[in-house]
């Protein structure tokens, strides 16, 4: 999906700029990109593809060249940037997290007023140099950015490092969240707030909805009110976010704890203990354990020194493997036990079948899955969460093909949990893993334990319901 990290200080930035956007690198996994402004030497940038290795060891010996007391970075999923434009808007540089469903009409007709595109990337439209030139149409950064909101469709939310200050715009639905830090003589805006603690900042205030302010060392410059609707992404606290970092107040770990608590709770199997399946499944196994009065044991654990998340590869055996190879079972906390393992989510479930009978091999007498989630139904058309290409590629679709004859047919059934059409789907589901039991999630606990209200939160792809 992506992440971003800036800061403007009285000071120098760089070392801020550095560490702060690399608090973002569990975001994305394809290219990372720093940009600073000095009075003197101008916009410095600096781009790296991170497929094969980690944003710090990329730009370690580039530390050095960076000036400047204002900075903007980047961990993106999708195309190199931030991108650099000398416009009438003046000299401005951009980072994005953003998904454009519609991006071969907008590069069509931008061409036809002829426009064009420097910074392809595979041969393809670069979306942040898109957005840029969609902006730089407005006669402000203002109504630059509106046309954004008003003309893509999927969301996008943005930093613009101009050279007087840092220009942060939250995607006009808040599907992405942008947190503002505070500390003696600097601000800093992420994608993130897990940045803000190590870099001595504190959280001030999150943007709302197609919000658009300038932020400079010591002031914060309303430019463009919040909306008052919001669909800020449910997965966000699911699994995309990082344990210690906070949307609209929600800290992550709390929503997948007090998730798996009151899951716990309602669950009558019968089991010796729970483990949460590393990283995103760790929280709601915590919950899940204190819920329902058994013992957490780490029947399963992440080999955290080489080993990057499961999507990282873009070929989809070799991520299989990826995500076979980080976990290793431990024999002796399985043996004989009855365990009830905890995770975040089942997309495609193509590595799951040689999971759980790897924890059957290694002497797990029960193996119960409980997943932080409803069942997937619907693909993102907001987000870029899944390498999922169609919704044809989710497991529950290729079962609602299996039962119906068509993917697409009485999916409101399917994901609805008082129907037969779902429990069906999810009977299969088990059975095909060779699960002893398996239970998802339901929207009205996830809600609950997000605490914000259901209006606020896009549930999309467990429901079908936001179509903004």
């Amino acid at each position: 999906m992506g992440g971003f990290f800036g800061t403007i200080s009285k000071e120098k930035c760089v070392n801020d700029l550095f560490y702060g956007t690399d608090y973002n690198s569990h975001m994305g996994t394809k290219r990372g990109g720093m940009a600073t402004y000095d009075n003197e030497a101008g916009f410095i940038r600096s781009i790296h593809n991170l497929e094969s290795s980690y944003f710090r060891s990329k730009f370690e010996d580039d530390l050095d060249k960076f000036r400047g007391k204002a900075g903007i970075g980047v961990i993106s999923d999708t195309d190199p940037q931030p991108i650099i434009i000398n416009s009438h808007l003046g000299k401005f540089a951009i980072v994005t997290v953003a998904k454009i469903a519609n991006i071969a009409e907008l590069e069509a007709e931008l061409l036809s007023k002829n426009m064009h595109f420097a910074e392809l990337s595979s041969g393809c439209t670069n979306q942040t140099e898109l957005i840029a030139l969609l902006i730089i149409q407005g006669k402000t950064f203002k109504e630059g950015i509106e046309n954004v909101f008003d003309r893509i469709k999927g969301s996008c939310s943005m930093l613009i490092l101009t050279e007087d200050g840092i220009i942060a715009a939250r995607d006009k639905w808040g599907r992405t969240p942008v947190v503002i830090g505070k500390k003696d003589g600097a601000h800093a805006v992420t994608s993130e707030s897990c940045s803000f603690p190590n870099l001595d900042y504190e959280i001030e205030r999150y943007l709302g909805p197609g919000e658009i302010v300038r932020i400079l060392p010591d002031s914060i410059e309303e430019i463009r009110p919040a909306n008052e609707k919001m669909q800020i992404c449910s997965f966000l606290w699911v699994y995309y976010g990082f344990p210690t970092s906070s949307y609209e107040d929600r800290n992550v770990e709390q929503v997948r704890f007090t998730s798996g608590l009151k899951m716990g709770q309602k669950d009558t199997s019968e089991a010796d203990c729970v483990c949460g399946i590393p990283d995103s499944g760790i929280g709601q196994g915590l919950g899940y354990a204190e819920g329902k009065g058994i013992p957490y044991h780490r029947a399963i654990t992440k080999y955290t020194p080489t080993w990057p998340r499961s999507f990282t590869p873009s070929n989809q055996e070799r991520r299989n493997l990826v995500a076979k190879m980080k976990l290793i079972p431990n024999r002796a906390m399985l043996e004989g036990k009855r365990v009830i393992f905890c995770d975040d989510s089942i997309v495609r479930g193509t590595q799951l079948r040689d999971n759980v009978k790897i924890l059957f091999d290694y002497g797990a007498k029960e193996v119960h899955m409980r997943i932080g989630c409803p069942p997937l139904v619907y693909g993102c058309p907001f987000l870029g969460f899944s390498a999922s290409k169609t919704d044809m590629e989710l497991i529950t679709r290729r079962i609602i093909k299996e039962f119906e004859g068509d993917g697409n047919k009485n999916t409101e059934k399917y994901s609805d949990p008082s129907t037969p059409e779902y429990r069906r789907m999810v009977d299969r589901i088990a059975a095909e893993f060779g699960l002893t039991s398996l239970k998802f999630n339901t929207i009205e606990t996830l809600i609950e334990a997000i605490g914000l209200p259901k209006c606020q939160v896009c549930t999309h792809c467990f429901d079908g319901s936001s179509s903004f």
